[in-house]
């Protein structure tokens, strides 16, 4: 085949630079952000096809820089609103993510040059396979994953019961791979490439096809299922500002949370849910080795309140421990000899029923275990104030007088499929997703948690309820519709009645029992078509050598 590859000069550089950056650009469009609250779904499937003809065209030595380069730039427009956590935040996750793409593109290129005519599905494998790793490992994050870009297209989307979130990123990425390829051939070879790529064709036709009907007859299907029961549940909204700290603010939130707990009250629910991290001052701790006297006094206020409530309270709220068990609680140089846990606790009667400790803390943020690895990055971050959470272990689930059995994945655990999966398998008949995203001061960053939630509804069929502390609290029914949400950065508190799919009921979902396996045959089979392709490929050059 002619080499359609342009010598390379500034001004060819440029133009793939450009393209790559409009691209990035556009693709961030798809996304809740700048341009739209809910983001333009249409644009994910179409937006990577200039990233893939670049790839194609470009020459092997600036693939990775291009990597890095489009990496970058996309979460630097995606997740804007990162500045708002922290200034450093805005640049580790871009450079994180360019990182990861400077892997990411040559792996790319290698699978259209080894594999040639149909290398198109080897890059859609390894694009699958890149969105699992890239939020599999300790810095590992979901935001940007492709297929959550169609959120909203339910019929679409109901395949996740079977094959998650990757067979949608995969049906999503497939078409881009194809079209940059034909569009990659010279114009009059076109009509010539698609005729010779017709199996394909009709292949994936026949399957967006399929997708389609099986997801109206899933709709429909789920619809007509009564659930086992309801369960009335009061979400509580106070929108307080996280980063404003001290006693005096969490009095005052706790009276404000306290005010519209009683408030809801009034509508008979059967329990009550407040946010991540709602309650600050630890109640374990405090019982145990109280500090100062007004902490004391406000957990006292918090213990009283649960006492009196005819219903159990759930909320997050920090769990601190004594962190080695032979050194007394209060050192002598006045520390305390402490370590904390994200936690949310089932409050009821007075006393904590039952924890559950976060397991997949926010790198970085919650969580850093390279500190003698990369010392100058964890005294960095420990300079600029981020503290550290210790992590949990146990999917633990919670279960309700009335046999409502639930689990509380914290802030982003529910943009991860397999811990969720791991809760349902474990007995959880409900999803409450506990979080705290009023730090973004951003819609889009609520509305692109939200529309990772979704799928987590869809791949287990269970039901998802929200209890944030400015947004997005809402319900997530089992066909992963979005139901009352609750207008963000505002006070209020609303009643959901729960819709209850027990497992005796409906059992487990393909997903719940095989997860993620799709993203570990997309892995597997990247590795095994590469190492396949580079051996075939010195064969053939070692037959072409000899005399």
């Amino acid at each position: 085949m002619v080499d359609l590859n342009p010598r390379r000069n500034l001004r060819t550089v440029g133009s793939e630079v450009l393209t790559l950056l409009l691209s990035a650009f556009i693709y961030s469009f798809a996304f809740p952000g700048l341009v739209s609250t809910n983001g333009i779904g249409a644009v994910a499937f179409v937006a990577l096809i200039p990233v893939f003809w670049v790839i194609r065209n470009t020459t092997c030595k600036l693939v990775p820089i291009y990597g890095f380069f489009y990496g970058f730039m996309f979460y630097l427009f995606f997740n804007y609103w990162l500045k708002t956590f922290h200034p450093l935040a805005i640049l580790i996750v871009p450079i994180i993510k360019g990182g990861e793409m400077v892997l990411l593109f040559p792996a790319l290129k290698a699978g259209q040059r080894l594999f040639k005519k149909y290398g198109y599905l080897v890059e859609a494998v390894i694009w699958v396979a890149y969105s699992y790793l890239s939020q599999d490992w300790f810095a590992g994050y979901p935001y940007g994953t492709l297929g959550s870009a169609a959120y909203r297209y339910l019929p679409f989307i109901q395949i996740a019961e079977f094959t998650g979130i990757w067979g949608v990123t995969l049906l999503m990425v497939l078409p881009q791979t194809f079209v940059a390829s034909v569009l990659h051939s010279r114009p009059r070879s076109v009509a010539l490439a698609l005729k010779g790529h017709r199996v394909f064709l009709i292949a994936y036709g026949a399957t967006i096809v399929a997708t389609l009907v099986f997801g109206f007859a899933s709709i429909a299907h789920w619809r007509l299922i009564e659930p086992d029961t309801h369960w009335r549940v009061a979400t509580i909204q106070h929108s307080a500002d996280t980063w404003e700290g001290g006693y005096a603010t969490y009095k005052r939130n706790f009276n404000n949370l306290r005010k519209m707990s009683l408030e809801a009250l009034t509508a008979q629910p059967e329990a009550i849910i407040w946010s991540e991290t709602a309650f600050v001052p630890s109640v374990a701790w405090h019982e145990r080795y109280p500090s100062d006297p007004d902490t004391r006094a406000l957990v006292e206020e918090f213990v009283a309140f649960g006492k009196s409530l005819p219903i159990p309270l759930v909320t997050g709220n920090p769990e601190g421990v004594i962190d080695d068990p032979s050194l007394p609680a209060l050192g002598e140089d006045g520390s305390w000899n402490r370590k904390d846990y994200n936690t949310v606790i089932f409050f009821e009667g007075g006393t904590i029923k039952n924890t559950y400790r976060k397991q997949h803390l926010v790198p970085f943020t919650e969580h850093f275990p390279y500190e003698r690895q990369m010392p100058w990055l964890y005294n960095l971050l420990l300079a600029n104030d981020y503290n550290w959470w210790e992590k949990g272990t146990d999917a633990v689930v919670f279960e309700t007088d009335t046999g409502v059995r639930f689990s509380t994945p914290i802030c982003f655990e529910d943009v991860f499929g397999y811990l969720n999966a791991a809760f349902v398998k474990n007995g959880a008949d409900v999803i409450v997703n506990m979080t705290n995203d009023g730090w973004s001061k951003a819609v889009s960053a609520e509305m692109q948690h939200l529309g990772l939630a979704v799928f987590r509804s869809i791949e287990n069929r269970r039901t998802t309820i929200r209890g944030t502390n400015s947004g997005m609290t809402c319900l997530i029914d089992i066909t992963g519709k979005i139901i009352e949400p609750m207008e963000p950065f505002k006070v209020g508190w609303r009643i959901y009645d729960v819709p209850v799919y027990r497992s005796e009921q409906i059992g487990f979902t393909y997903y719940t029992t095989h997860i993620d396996y799709l993203a570990w045959a997309a892995i597997y089979l990247s590795f095994a078509l590469l190492a396949g392709g580079a051996i075939m490929a010195l064969l053939r050059y070692m037959r072409e050598r000899r005399p």
